[in-house]
């Protein structure tokens, strides 16, 4: 059986790909891809959209969702995000307009096509990858303080499932863009993959 999120991701990246939005799952869902399953109560979907998609997807969603077409077309502007609501479980996918960094680039280029939950239904969807999840993670980790025992769980959780599959030089180039390479080896010791990395 799917869970609330897997539904709700379900119905948005189908609207998506009837409209010819192309997005990346990213955020708890896609760490669950990667690493540990863990319950979460909302999707976190990157979504390279323009005005132009905001009626269609409105009237695409407006009978299972709250969908505000004035507040898409503010993040539009503002290269921001809005948020769909599911209005049977009251569960929220949270849309982020695709970002014009070097990371956000990267990240976008690397996008995988994998299933999105352990149940034989479960829709397959364009998740971040495992590398660029790890270091969304940890800059998120780092921008609340680190004080958020869930993000450092699912990057271990990440680590320790991945393993040596990783690519370590990927990883240790972009976390020093993100001004996080202290995280990534404090994370990959508490992991025991130092050594993979070859600090």
């Amino acid at each position: 059986m799917l869970s609330e999120a897997e539904v709700v991701a379900q119905r948005v990246i189908r609207a998506f790909d009837v409209l010819g939005i192309e997005y990346a799952i990213g955020g708890s869902v896609a760490s669950t891809v990667h690493g540990i399953p863990r319950l979460t109560m909302d999707v976190d979907i990157i979504a390279d959209m323009g005005e132009a998609h905001i009626e269609p997807l409105v009237a695409a969603l407006q009978e299972e969702f709250y969908a505000d077409a004035d507040m898409m077309r503010e993040a539009i502007r503002h290269y921001s995000s809005f948020n769909l609501i599911h209005l049977a479980t009251m569960v929220k996918a949270d849309i982020f307009l695709l970002p014009t960094t070097p990371f956000a680039a990267s990240e976008w280029s690397r996008r995988q096509y994998k299933k999105i939950g352990a149940d034989l239904e479960s829709p397959e969807a364009y998740v971040a990858s495992a590398e660029d999840m790890i270091l969304q993670k940890l800059n998120w980790y780092r921008l609340t303080g680190e004080r958020s025992d869930r993000q450092w769980g699912d990057v271990q959780g990440m680590l320790k499932v991945q393993g040596t599959a990783l690519d370590f030089a990927y990883l240790a180039h972009w976390a020093e863009d993100l001004a996080v390479s202290d995280l990534l080896k404090t994370a990959l010791e508490d992991a025991g993959l130092e050594q993979e990395k070859g600090t």
